[in-house]
């Protein structure tokens, strides 16, 4: 059995702490409703894509947009109707000549701590797409850097916005339907990404342990360590357990795991992480088990409840979540404005630097075939 040292353990814990303490310097706006001036850097990650939904710039002016690769540029300045003053192939250029108050990052997980080194002494916000990490050591480092320049640095996962993810946490934290939480079983992911056609730039690094951290179990292993950690509030779990699969044919899978379930245990509940590139269809969905209900999100509007052992599952269907609790452009600009504090929220640092310690612990147990237990 592999343990965290107590002086481990106590840095992660004063990391938390400092996380949780600092006070996060917000640029308020003269109106609620300006547009807040956000910048681009990387356009190798596919989610991209949504930066093209009209209706989620509304609150925000993009100011500059900084990718090396001309082809790449191009690209998505004629799908986005990008100008061509607000296009660069250099960060630190852009962010010196645009002055953005936030930027939105769209490189690979490897890139994240290199764009909040050059953001946090400008002051800048930083929105970067899920997982926020690759290893543990990147993620001690940019927590220091937000905390010591005072800056929002958050991560962004699809499922923040699902309203049965939400539906499950008042379920189980505010109306107290399920009874003392049990169980949580998280299942993300799909068939494969170079089954499911992503991008060849997206593919260079998503496929590459180093750039990416890992394969299925840091892909989408950290939607669930993401979302179980949110539902214990904050907690980090006594121990961790995780079994990794190389089962693809394909050579371009080589180096990385496809498949991955993580075991999260806690002193009255056990979290299952199943995430994989081995799906045979496209999932995003999880159960959540208390001592009398269970609550089960099957996508973002619809969810599966069941109220006790003499009921029968009803299902329900809510309503999407409304702006800016509903995309993450618009929540990043409302927090940037000083209208929304995201502590404690899936898009959280304190949370997702725990999420980078579940997934560091997983990838040793994985690699040992042995639990890491954080010693108390």
């Amino acid at each position: 059995m592999e343990t965290y040292s107590k002086f481990d353990n106590m840095r992660l814990s004063t990391l938390c702490l400092l996380i949780l303490l600092s006070t996060i310097s917000m640029s308020v706006l003269a109106q609620a409703k300006d547009r807040v001036k956000i910048g681009i850097i990387g356009l190798t990650h596919d989610h991209i894509g949504f930066m093209g939904n009209p209706d989620f710039l509304e609150r925000v002016e993009i100011i500059g947009v900084a990718e090396s690769n001309d082809t790449l540029r191009a690209k998505y300045a004629k799908a986005f109707g990008w100008a061509n003053e607000v296009l660069y192939d250099d960060w630190e250029k852009m962010l010196k000549e645009a002055k953005p108050a936030g930027v939105m990052v769209f490189t690979s997980p490897y890139e994240h701590l290199e764009v909040v080194e050059l953001c946090g002494p400008m002051g800048i916000h930083v929105m970067v797409e899920k997982p926020f990490s690759v290893s543990l050591e990147h993620a001690e480092a940019m927590v220091n850097l937000a905390e010591k320049h005072k800056i929002l640095l958050l991560t962004n996962y699809e499922t923040t916005w699902y309203a049965t993810n939400h539906g499950a946490y008042s379920y189980l934290h505010d109306q107290k339907k399920l009874g003392e939480l049990r169980k949580v079983v998280v299942h993300d992911g799909h068939y494969g990404p170079v089954e499911l056609g992503c991008t060849p730039e997206f593919l260079e690094w998503l496929l590459d342990p180093k750039l990416n951290g890992g394969g299925a179990l840091t892909d989408f292993g950290c939607y669930g360590a993401n979302l179980i950690t949110w539902l214990m509030q904050g907690e980090l779990p006594l121990s961790v357990r995780a079994i990794t699969k190389f089962t693809k044919d394909d050579p371009a899978y080589t180096g990385v795991d496809d498949d991955a379930t993580i075991l999260l245990e806690y002193p009255n509940m056990i979290g299952v992480i199943q995430a994989s590139w081995n799906w045979p269809y496209n999932r995003k969905d999880m159960e959540v088990y208390g001592t009398t209900g269970f609550f089960h999100p099957q996508n973002g509007t619809e969810a599966l409840y069941l109220k006790d052992k003499d009921s029968q599952p009803e299902k329900i269907v809510l309503e999407p979540r409304e702006a800016p609790y509903n995309n993450p452009v618009t929540y990043f600009a409302a927090c940037i404005a000083g209208e929304i504090n995201p502590a404690g929220s899936l898009n959280s640092l304190e949370n997702n630097f725990i999420v980078s310690i579940i997934l560091d612990a997983a990838r040793k147990s994985a690699e040992t075939g042995q639990e890491v237990r954080f010693e108390e």
